[in-house]
């Protein structure tokens, strides 16, 4: 049983549960003086309080997926590196495993589509990232044998790894659903966490003598994919999403790269830069650099482009509600800029899984595969 499933979770909550109960139970017959009593009240106590404390631990991994497996947890993750060839020409794209999802019919790529992990190569960032790529059913159907997809790059926030997009914020299944009902077109998602420069926090920022994020993301990447893919070049064929870190490098790259990307979706995002121990000296004093990370002075200073925006909040639970709204009114044609305001919403999963669904349909609408 794997570390995130639901029966390890209740095997954890049952045997808490029992050991609480059986406390109580022996509690008084084990009253009584010496060591064989003292040891017993002291065992119980302590398997008692290990089972309620594995329980919350479990709860919460299975939330936010800290964790994706045991070895993960034990350090014993047993994939191995990946050297990818840099040399003129090299892959860009290199698969490493495929697993299928978890809809009826998963295991043909037909039916199902397919998720594949991939390394990807940054040639001009020199950034290697692990992603995943979802390939939806009808890439690998005979009739759109010959047909490019639109794509989207998906990011995690900070300090989250890329299967939480898959297990917990289910946009692979999401995206499945949506197009199978006719209410998105078929997309290829790219997911991997912003965090490819482990473990600093480099806020999509193309640091002075530092990670190349932003060169990675908004340059290495879509190409790396197109050409390994048979998804678009151009800016219609491409759209950035994220939550929270992953929101404000979507918004930031989709607002400084409109001949990369038409849209960036930011969920629960922020629009500025953090700059604290986790993302180290990001600017180097370079004032320029600082302003430009910042999404509210850009859109003050720069030329609105013909791009496309989404940002989320909440009235009760987010932070960024002040800040969206200031996003909101600085947006000029011909960009636009639509919002979902939830009437409450904490900073989490289940927050982000009642937004992306219809952040896919608006993605959809504004993608194009040609």
């Amino acid at each position: 049983m794997g570390l995130t499933s639901t029966s390890v979770l209740a095997l954890a909550v049952a045997a808490a549960v029992l050991l609480f109960a059986a406390t109580i139970w022996l509690w008084p017959r084990l009253a009584g003086r010496g060591w064989r009593p003292l040891t017993g009240r002291v065992g119980l106590l302590l398997a008692t309080q290990l089972a309620i404390f594995a329980s919350v631990g479990l709860a919460a991994n299975k939330s936010f997926l800290f964790y994706g497996s045991w070895a993960d947890l034990f350090g014993q993750e047993q994939d191995l590196g990946v050297v990818v060839d840099h040399s003129a020409g090299g892959q860009r794209v290199k698969v490493v495993g495929t697993q299928q999802l978890d809809v009826p019919g998963g295991e043909r790529p037909e039916r199902a589509g397919q998720i594949q992990k991939v390394v990807v190569a940054g040639a001009k960032s020199r950034i290697d990232s692990p992603a995943y790529v979802y390939l939806p059913p009808e890439y690998f159907q005979p009739a759109y044998a010959k047909k490019t997809f639109p794509a989207a790059v998906v990011l995690t926030g900070y300090p989250g790894t890329a299967e939480n997009l898959i297990k917990g914020l289910k946009y692979p299944r999401t995206a499945y659903e949506l197009a199978k009902k006719g209410r998105t077109q078929p997309m290829v998602l790219v997911m991997l966490r912003p965090t490819v420069a482990p473990p600093r926090d480099t806020e999509c920022v193309d640091v002075p003598g530092g990670p190349q994020t932003e060169t990675f993301f908004a340059d290495d990447l879509p190409t790396a994919v197109s050409q390994a893919y048979r998804v678009g070049t151009k800016p219609q064929n491409w759209g950035f999403v994220g939550n929270s870190t992953g929101g404000y490098c979507a918004l930031k790259v989709a607002l400084h790269h409109p001949d990369r990307f038409a849209a960036g979706a930011g969920l629960s995002a922020y629009y500025k830069a953090a700059e604290d121990a986790t993302t180290g000296n990001l600017f180097h004093g370079d004032q320029s650099l600082r302003n430009r990370a910042d999404l509210l002075w850009s859109l003050d200073n720069r030329p609105p482009a013909k791009s496309s925006f989404l940002v989320t909040t909440s009235k009760q639970g987010e932070s960024n509600l002040k800040g969206t709204l200031r996003f909101i009114e600085k947006v000029k044609a011909p960009a636009r800029v639509s919002s979902i305001t939830l009437d409450s919403g904490g900073h989490n999963f289940t927050t982000w899984r009642r937004e992306i669904p219809p952040t896919l349909e608006w993605l959809s609408g504004r993608l194009s595969a040609t």
